[in-house]
């Protein structure tokens, strides 16, 4: 376990190397999004709650329990824009090793688009798309300590333009059964493009340094989460001059404004627990609320997200729906099974 802590207390340092840049100038943003119902209806980043839905080891490796053995889950997303994404992940725990492991695809496609040459000639169609392959294990250290990493493999290709990267995830959890309270830190997305897109230059990844805690109280069937995210950089907000003057944002909107910075790294969710079998989720991601509002425009529940789970002994069935815009939302559909409890 020392070397464990040694090896993530070495990675924090190594965030200076690895911060990455504000807004839409990292490559392979599509890491970012939400893979699972769970996690969707949570706010989109949480890495402490008290679960056994494997899903969320996909943005926490940590996560892993030798209960998530021969589970699997599979998910649905229709994204805006006619996007679908498609996620599908395994575990499997290795008695002798005392390891939990996992493997994970996760596809989103782009649909038909039309390809043209400078002068707007139609020369065929193609279909873009994006993928990553990822494999992730866990052990356990006492009775509190919990520690995982993945490794994945990200492909991109838009017709002539392809590229290829290789990323590292590492995750630390400590868990107070006792307390009914559970702690969490990640290192997201450390990495290097492997091959640039034909005639760009290699880009940064969406590094991510993540802390959350998650609590449920004792008397009653809640839990509650708090999740930070960019911790590796205070100020997060991003301020396009030109687009506030023209969506009625005040003029110096970059400047001051310490608590709106300061929000802008959390994200607060809930969970009931209606009877054994029966969830509900809601979050709140302020920094999605204030990068999707228009300034002249009702914003409705941008932000916001909810969710439903039906737990039926091995068979798990998650619905979450996400707000981006006052006519936008995110449907995504989630089945998880546990096929068997032997292990090697």
């Amino acid at each position: 376990m020392q070397k464990a802590v040694l090896l993530v207390f070495a990675l924090i340092n190594w965030v200076s190397v690895c911060s990455q840049t504000l807004g839409g100038s990292s490559v392979f943003n599509f890491l970012k999004l939400s893979n699972t119902p769970q996690l969707t209806a949570l706010g989109g980043i949480n890495i402490s709650q008290l679960t056994g839905d494997i899903g969320l080891s996909f943005h926490n490796p940590a996560l892993l329990r030798p209960t998530m053995h021969a589970q699997v889950n599979t998910v649905f997303n229709s994204l805006p824009g006619s996007v679908k994404n498609y996620f599908a992940q395994g575990g499997y725990y290795l008695n002798k090793a005392q390891t939990t492991l996992a493997g994970s695809i996760n596809y989103f496609g782009y649909g038909t688009i039309a390809q043209t040459d400078a002068s707007g000639n139609v020369l065929g169609d193609f279909r873009p798309s994006d993928y990553v392959l990822q494999v992730s294990a866990a052990r356990s250290y006492a009775s509190n300590w919990n520690y995982g990493a993945s490794l994945k493999f990200i492909y991109s290709n838009y017709g002539a333009y392809r590229s290829s990267g290789l990323a590292i995830d590492a995750g630390l959890t400590y868990t107070d059964s006792a307390g009914l309270w559970q702690a969490a830190l990640v290192l997201k997305n450390m990495g290097t493009q492997l091959k640039a897109y034909n005639g760009t230059s290699k880009d940064d990844l969406p590094f991510d340094l993540q802390l959350g805690i998650t609590k449920k109280l004792a008397k009653a069937p809640l839990s509650f989460s708090l999740s930070l995210h960019q911790l590796h950089r205070f100020d997060i907000r991003y301020n396009d001059t030109a687009f506030n003057n023209e969506n009625g944002y005040a003029e110096g909107a970059g400047k001051g404004h310490f608590f709106d910075k300061l929000l802008r790294h959390m994200v607060f969710s809930t969970q009931l627990f209606v009877t054994d079998n029966v969830e509900l989720s809601a979050g709140y991601n302020y920094l999605r609320r204030k990068e999707m509002n228009t300034g002249n425009a009702g914003n409705g529940l941008n932000g916001f997200s909810i969710g439903v789970g039906i737990l039926v002994k091995k068979i798990k069935i998650r619905y979450a729906r996400s707000y981006y815009q006052p006519n936008q939302a995110n449907n995504q559909f989630g089945l998880s099974i546990s096929f068997s409890k032997l292990s090697l």
